[in-house]
């Protein structure tokens, strides 16, 4: 099979299509034959690496495992062994266990693991576009207990992680303010923001507006530049470390304080319950992941430069077989 393969750390440049030996399900697996996949935040840390300690995880000198991708959508093209909950031919969508393996042709995975069929209706772009920001997104919202009477600001909405905590929210009654470049005004408001601020215009952390939740879903602010905005007992929500790494000890001290917090949610396993969620939200319309650029598995090293270029909205694609849907 063609896969993505990076044998090294380093830039784009380090990733290669190389023939790959097909993954052979076993009992209890399936193995997907990959339509779409994409290239996100993780795709890139894991070849870097970033942040350092990621090695001590991908491996200290070189990649244990040189196929990165996690998220997937494709069609079951062989079942392993006692598999009854899925059969050859289905449309599934996903994210591989170990967040690797879905930059190639072949894909094995669990049967009762984080996959589960696409709903019809629903192209395969989007299907492989839900699952890592979707899980980033709620999980962190998740942490910060908000309710239809809260009032949220989502910094770097337009981003993938971004774009889909506006859908979690707005579909839920709460009132959204955004934060992106003024020119995905009308974007955002299709989304459900009530509101946009325009980063390039003002900046958002000197507004005199209050919130009940500061959702960092960019990355690029911090705790100390947000807490004016935050209301009494409000949270700071963060999905990675902070530029400093300083959000896991923010978390920390912050966790028993009677005013303002910070929190640091860190997403936890991945599992079909999930994915299935993930489905119904996909079916509803709840949830329609925004689509940015589409390249083939043979441009993946412009995909990953176009990720790394800060230029992106929502998600990158990257188309390995099939037609589009």
């Amino acid at each position: 099979m063609k896969a993505a393969v990076n044998r090294r750390y380093g830039p784009p440049s380090v990733v290669r299509i190389e023939d790959a030996p097909t993954p052979i399900p076993s009992s209890g697996e399936v193995l997907v034959e990959v339509t779409c996949t994409t290239v996100n935040r993780t795709d890139c840390g894991l070849r870097r690496p970033h942040p350092w300690f990621v090695r001590f995880f991908s491996g200290l000198a070189a990649p244990r495992h040189p196929i990165n991708g996690g998220e997937f959508s494709g069609t079951v093209a062989q079942v392993g062994s006692g598999v009854t909950t899925l059969a050859v031919g289905d449309r599934v969508f996903g994210y591989s266990e170990d967040g690797l393996g879905a930059h190639a042709q072949f894909l094995a995975m669990p049967a009762d693991g984080p996959i589960a069929a696409i709903p019809p209706g629903v192209s395969d772009e989007a299907a492989a576009a839900s699952t890592e920001a979707s899980h980033y997104a709620l999980t962190s919202l998740r942490a910060g207990r908000i309710t239809p009477a809260s009032s949220v600001l989502v910094h770097g909405a337009t981003g993938a992680i971004g774009s889909a905590a506006v859908q979690f929210l707005a579909t839920r009654g709460v009132t959204v303010t955004a934060v992106s470049d003024g020119a995905h005004h009308d974007l955002l408001v299709d989304l459900g923001a009530a509101r946009t601020i325009d980063s390039t215009a003002e900046d958002f952390t000197a507004g005199p507006e209050q919130y009940d939740v500061v959702f960092d879903a960019a990355g690029k602010s911090s705790f100390a530049a947000c807490r004016p905005l935050l209301a009494k007992r409000g949270s700071y929500l963060a999905t990675d470390l902070g530029p400093l790494s300083q959000n896991p000890l923010l978390t920390v001290v912050t966790a028993a304080s009677p005013g303002r917090r910070a929190v640091l949610a860190l997403p936890p396993k991945r599992d079909r319950t999930f994915v299935a969620f993930i489905g119904s939200e996909l079916a509803s319309g709840r949830l329609r992941p925004v689509l940015d650029r589409v390249y083939p598995l043979e441009k993946i090293v412009e995909a990953y430069e176009y990720v790394e270029s800060g230029r992106k909205i929502g998600n990158v694609i990257v188309r390995v077989s099939g037609s589009p849907t």
